[in-house]
């Protein structure tokens, strides 16, 4: 008998990537990052190449080492790197990195010494997001110096890319604002003599609406596992993740009683409060107290009161509810369950949120549509 559990169909995400591949003639690459978004970042990333990916991405140096470590040898790219990382290790496993200011490209020049093999790069220019990446001011000298680098044989410049700040809002200008920015930065490029074989910068949202943006290599992450960018839209994606578990403890409590933490919750009458043990410490957001929804007994019901480390209360009324019932918290909605959008609504977050935060240590992830 099974407590809690986070299901992760990887058909679903198979299909998610073969319908985002329909939907260009770039490359694809699979982001996986953060523990493939709470999916489990080794069974993801098998599963999206199975379907066709070309390419993983992720940010840290260790997510990649772990893929090889796993025995996948597709092209990964990391660009999340502090200064002092081992690089040498990564360019030692052919894996590509990120790269955005000089000082990080002195980095890579050792790292490639140290490996004694060439780095293999991705220029990244900041096109409006005010995150990673050179500014427009500081690119031509970036430029410069990996043009230098490559000439000497120590890095090889595969890529250059950026990332959208509206990218989710069809239509909003910045997006337009941004893809001249890039196009700019590509002349730029061309003029420093370098040749980079991708030019990368459509995420998810750009991969499901704006072709134009698709160039060499597309980088969708939140599609691959079912769940839409673009509020309102589903774009024939399905999710991929279903998160359950079972009644605890049933008990009849009299009208006005208080429930949880703070009893921000009262009975309005005599009712059946049905513990679930799951809490903030296995991904359930604190702030969907109150609010967030469920299925149990095949109807929805939402949360009573505070959402605590290791629990919730719901309060069934006179349903026939017993310990042991399940509670669907989320999953592709098609029994009528909550999805993570409805999570998402209630408590006040974005759905890539409610997925990265389950698959907790105490949580299994079970996995369902062929070998994790």
């Amino acid at each position: 008998m099974w407590q809690a559990e986070v299901r992760v169909d990887l058909d679903a995400i198979r299909e998610n990537v073969d319908r985002l591949r329909t939907g260009t003639s770039a490359e694809l690459m699979a982001v996986v990052k953060g523990d493939g978004y709470g999916h489990g970042m080794v069974p993801a990333a098998r599963a999206a190449l199975e379907a066709g990916a070309d390419w993983l991405g992720v940010c840290t140096l260790d997510e990649a080492l772990a893929l090889r470590a796993a025995g996948i040898d597709a092209p990964v790219l990391a660009w999340l790197l502090v200064p002092g990382l081992p690089l040498h290790t990564g360019v030692a496993a052919g894996v590509d990195l990120g790269v955005a200011s000089l000082a990080q490209l002195d980095e890579m020049v050792e790292a490639s010494r140290r490996a004694e093999r060439p780095a293999r790069l991705h220029l990244k220019i900041d096109t409006g997001l005010a995150r990673g990446g050179a500014t427009v001011a500081d690119w031509p000298a970036l430029l410069d110096a990996a043009a230098k680098a490559q000439a000497d044989g120590l890095v090889e410049v595969v890529g250059v890319w950026s990332h959208f700040v509206y990218a989710d809002l069809p239509g909003h200008p910045t997006t337009d604002r941004q893809l001249a920015v890039f196009h700019e930065g590509l002349a730029m490029v061309e003029r420093a003599g370098l040749r980079p074989r991708y030019r990368h910068l459509a995420n998810s949202a750009a991969t499901l609406t704006r072709p134009d943006t698709h160039f060499d290599l597309v980088r969708p992450g939140l599609a691959v596992y079912g769940l839409s960018p673009v509020a309102g839209q589903t774009y024939g994606l399905r999710p991929a993740m279903t998160a359950r578990a079972r009644v605890m403890l049933t008990k009849r409590v009299p009208a006005g009683a208080g429930v949880s933490y703070g009893h921000t919750y009262l009975t309005e009458r005599d009712a059946t409060l049905a513990v679930v043990p799951l809490g903030y410490a296995d991904g359930v957001p604190r702030h969907a107290s109150g609010t967030g929804p469920v299925q149990l007994g095949g109807k929805r019901r939402t949360v009573a009161g505070r959402v605590c480390m290791d629990q919730f209360v719901l309060d069934c009324g006179d349903d026939p509810v017993v310990a042991g019932d399940v509670v669907t918290l989320f999953g592709d909605g098609t029994d009528g369950a909550p999805t993570a959008d409805d999570w998402a609504e209630a408590a006040g977050t974005i759905n890539y949120e409610i997925v990265t935060r389950f698959g907790s240590t105490r949580v299994p992830r079970i996995y369902d549509g062929g070998s994790a």
